[in-house]
Parts: structure tokens; C-alpha cells; sequence
């Protein structure tokens, strides 16, 4: 089993991005400065299966932030459930916002993952181009595994799937019961997911 693990932002409001930045284009420049800094919006981090797309893991929270810190917790999340089905991913894949050597430990030490591939951001320093020093960082930096990192779009093919069939806007107004929906919507995904496996079984047992 392949893990992939990405971030996505939704609307709090049914209005798009492109209605709100026309809005306050005819606003003055203060207003606008003061309207964006103060724009937050609900976020969640997943971490799906690359071949069912099912969501393994759901983390809820505000954005804007790093997409980094919530690695530990969605990944604690999808390996303790998939131990209770007696599973562990073979591998993690992670783009470049989660390159940090402690999300490779955990992976590998902690976890019991076999591969990760989580692409390399060189740090912007008058050094960048060394080579990292950390073991699992330098070692994605010497062989990268490029074949297996391309399944990580699948993760963006399921949020785009979410969007899609549930919206890009949560009705909910409040942080806790903004978290509730989120949550709900993946439940939603991963019901309608088996239930498309069973009825489609259901189906070709009809025709054989």
C-alpha cells in the first residue's frame, strides 16, 4: 500500500475567491490590505490510499499555515488505522512542504514504513547548493524515487474529487463545527467509495 499525504484549502463561505478579490478591488488600498490579512479559511490535510483513494487520515484546521507540522499527526492517524486491519504502508510520498528529517524518522523509525519520498526543498541560504547533511534528506537528494513519487497526484485527484461532488464551501461558520464537516465530507468520500466497490461486485456476480 502506497500513502500519499497532501493539504488543501476550502471556502468558509459559499463565495468564491474571485467574487471576494473583485469586491474589495474598488475598496481603498488600506482596506484591502486589512481585508486579506485578516482572511482565514478552513484547511485539511489528508493522507489517502493511492490506488482505492480512500482517506486514511483527516486532520482539520485553520489556514493559512505550514502544511509540515500536521505530517506527525495524519500519519499517526493512517498507520493506527491501518494496524487495526493488521496493514502498514510500504511507503510515503510527501511533496516539498513536508521535507523535514524528523517526517522521515517518524516514517521509518517510529511507524515501520519501509519507503519514503518526500521531495527535497533546498533551503534558501548563500549555501543552497550543498547537498543536505541529514541521512534520510541527503539520501532522497542522491536517489530520488521518481516513479514512485509520481502517485503522489493521486491525493490531489481526491481533493479535487471532494470539491467536485460535496462543494468547495463548508455551510458550517464556526472553527469547531467547520472541523465536524470537514470530517463529515470524508466520511462521505470513503462511504461512497465502497459503496461503489460493493455495487459494481454486486453487479458483475448478476452478469456472470
Amino acid at each position: 500500500m502506497v500513502a500519499a499525504i497532501d493539504a488543501t484549502g476550502l471556502e468558509s463561505r459559499h463565495v468564491s475567491v474571485y467574487f471576494s478579490i473583485r469586491r474589495a478591488a474598488g475598496e481603498p488600498r488600506e482596506f484591502r490590505c486589512q481585508h486579506w490579512r485578516q482572511r482565514y479559511w478552513p484547511k485539511l490535510t489528508t493522507v489517502i490510499d493511492t490506488a482505492s483513494h480512500l482517506v486514511l487520515a483527516a486532520v482539520p484546521e485553520l489556514g493559512p499555515s505550514q502544511d509540515s507540522p500536521s505530517f506527525t499527526p495524519a500519519m499517526r492517524q493512517a498507520s493506527a488505522q491501518l494496524r487495526r486491519l493488521g496493514l502498514t504502508p510500504g511507503a510515503a510520498l510527501a511533496d516539498a512542504a513536508y521535507d523535514a528529517e524528523h517526517n522521515h524518522r517518524l516514517c521509518h523509525e517510529e511507524l515501520g514504513i519501509a519507503t519514503t519520498a518526500i521531495k527535497v526543498n533546498p533551503r534558501r541560504t548563500r549555501h543552497s547548493h550543498r547537498w543536505p547533511v541529514t541521512h534520510y534528506r541527503r539520501a532522497m537528494r542522491r536517489a530520488f524515487p521518481r516513479t514512485l513519487y509520481q502517485q503522489r497526484w493521486q491525493a490531489e485527484s481526491v481533493f479535487s474529487r471532494l470539491k467536485r461532488h460535496l462543494g468547495a464551501a463548508l455551510t458550517a461558520r464556526r472553527a469547531p463545527a467547520q472541523d465536524r464537516e470537514l470530517l463529515l465530507r470524508v466520511l462521505t468520500h470513503n462511504v461512497a467509495l465502497l459503496w461503489r466497490t460493493v455495487a459494481g461486485f454486486q453487479q458483475s456476480n448478476r452478469t456472470i
